[in-house]
């Protein structure tokens, strides 16, 4: 499967294909930020593959404190969450599970996002489940997706500042950043 999929990618997104692997039999493809919905699309009307079922989306972050300027940040978080302070290009990836039913295959597509502006397209128009993935990923790492008709936070209160999965948020969150309820 991972050939016919890599072929037709290819032929159809050229350098949009970043890159394409296989482990333990469940295909991965790497597509650039822009071009996201349209391999989605190719993908669920293409008629060999039919990946017509988003089973997912979350997000990852990527964030490395080997990186001396992130350490100092990650340390500084301990006492005061600072996470402007945390650098990074392509520091967030988007990752979309499709299944095709009809072949019983899966295929998972990736999507670096910039951590300075995190924004990616949204999926609603190709898959109208991907409105609440993408509300929970917006809510847990801050991952704005573009022309979402409802994006709001699901867990979070609405005001709340920060995004608790992002690896820069402290273990034991922000202290008087949620008014608890009293006894």
């Amino acid at each position: 499967m991972r050939e016919k999929i890599e072929e037709k990618l290819r032929a159809a997104f050229g350098e949009s294909v970043v890159s394409v692997s296989e482990f333990k039999g469940q295909v991965s493809v790497e597509v650039k930020r822009d071009v996201i919905a349209e391999v989605c699309r190719f993908l669920k009307e293409d008629p060999e593959f039919e990946f017509s079922f988003l089973s997912d989306i979350c997000g990852a972050d990527m964030l490395n404190f080997e990186d001396a300027s992130s350490r100092k940040a990650y340390l500084a978080v301990e006492h005061d969450y600072r996470p402007e302070e945390v650098p990074v290009a392509e520091r967030f990836l988007v990752v979309y599970h499709l299944t095709s039913i009809k072949n019983k295959e899966r295929v998972r597509l990736k999507v670096k996002v910039d951590g300075d502006n995190p924004v990616c397209p949204t999926l609603t128009s190709v898959y109208p489940a991907a409105n609440w993935y993408e509300r929970e990923t917006f809510d847990m790492f801050g991952i704005v997706f573009e022309g979402h008709p409802d994006m709001r936070r699901m867990y979070m209160p609405e005001e709340y500042d920060y995004y608790p999965l992002r690896k820069d948020f402290p273990q034991m969150g922000v202290p008087g950043s949620i008014p608890l309820p009293r006894k």
